[in-house]
């Protein structure tokens, strides 16, 4: 019997109903239902469209988890769920069932932050996370600069998105560019075909003066407008929109700015080691660059497999198996659904 914690985690801040079950850091099952069909044809995510797919996905997600792992929930040691951020009726939906499991079988609850999630993750790809390591996460609501000194309790933030994240520039590009939903992926295919110095978009928050005001901060705005403006040029004198090169040098606006400002990060704070995560991190030219001038800058990077870089339910286990291991308490049975939970509070 191994003396490494059995920990079920718990995710529903969007529209992924994750569960995943780790032994220490050794992922068993990381078991997703996910509604972004069902949210496609709004070309977002719709919040009751969402919390009512993650009740009717719920029990079915934790009984496949179990089987697919070979244990029984009776046998988990704890259960961690996403606290917040998040969409507030979605998240309620995955904190009820966690305390719902903790109170029937008797076991430890950690309500925790989906940020944080997102950067223990990485530990059941490549071992535990070096201290301090430099987290940049990318996602559909999230673009941040993250150092994190102690995963389970101090993470700073050095900068976030201003205004629209990275993902969202994604998807509404690519509605843009009559590309389906999600646009992540859809762009990414794209731009393989594409030239990425076709078009010279703006880098946002780039400026010598936005520099001194907004040094780690992202904005991306003003790319997705002058892209938009771009294509209704082309449109309204009648030239076909050359998709596959907007795409790629949308594209690569958007992964300059993030890899420029990460190794800035890592260098002026000491770091030599950059953690990527996020939906946006399985986008292809965003790890080829990160890869490219982290070498250049002496810089090891690292970012997990893309399945582990989309919202699941392993993350949550991976944080939470990391606080039992290091014997934090639990949080009180009664930690709310937080969907404006601060990225430097890991733990509700």
């Amino acid at each position: 019997m191994s003396d490494q914690p059995l920990v079920l985690g718990i995710e529903t801040s969007c529209d992924e109903t994750g569960v995943g079950i780790v032994r220490g850091r050794e992922l068993l099952v990381d078991a997703v239902a996910s509604s972004v069909d069902e949210h496609a044809r709004f070309g977002g995510v719709v919040p009751e469209v969402a919390s009512r797919a993650h009740l009717e996905a719920m029990v079915p997600t934790l009984e496949r988890a179990a089987a697919d792992a070979g244990v029984r929930l009776a046998d988990v040691d704890a259960f961690a769920v996403t606290s917040g951020p998040g969409l507030a009726g979605a998240l309620l939906v995955g904190v009820a069932a966690a305390k719902s499991l903790a109170v029937a079988l008797g076991k430890p609850l950690y309500g925790v932050n989906h940020l944080s999630a997102h950067v223990a993750v990485d530990q059941l790809e490549h071992g535990p996370l070096p201290e301090p390591a430099m987290a940049l996460l990318v996602s559909g609501g999230h673009s941040s600069l993250l150092l994190v000194p102690d995963i389970t309790h101090d993470v700073r933030s050095l900068g976030s998105t201003i205004d629209d994240a990275a993902g969202e520039a994604f998807d509404k590009v690519a509605r843009v560019l009559g590309l389906p939903f999600p646009g992540g992926p859809h762009i990414d295919r794209a731009a393989r075909e594409g030239d990425k110095v076709a078009i010279d978009f703006p880098r946002g928050l780039t400026s010598g003066r936005d520099m001194e005001r907004h040094r780690f901060d992202f904005s991306f705005s003003g790319l997705k407008t002058a892209v938009a403006r771009w294509v209704e040029s082309r449109e309204r004198s009648g030239e076909p929109v050359p998709v596959a090169d907007v795409a790629a040098s949308f594209q690569e606006a958007v992964v300059d700015v993030l890899t420029r400002k990460a190794v800035l990060a890592c260098r002026e704070n000491g770091v030599h080691d950059l953690m990527i995560g996020g939906g946006v991190a399985a986008n292809s030219r965003l790890r080829a660059l990160a890869e490219e001038r982290c070498e250049a800058a002496g810089i090891r990077v690292r970012v997990p497999r893309p399945k582990l870089c989309t919202d699941n339910g392993a993350m949550v286990a991976a944080l939470g198996s990391t606080m039992v291991s290091r014997g934090l308490s639990p949080s009180a049975l009664d930690l709310p659904a937080d969907s404006s939970m601060p990225v430097t509070v890991v733990q509700a």
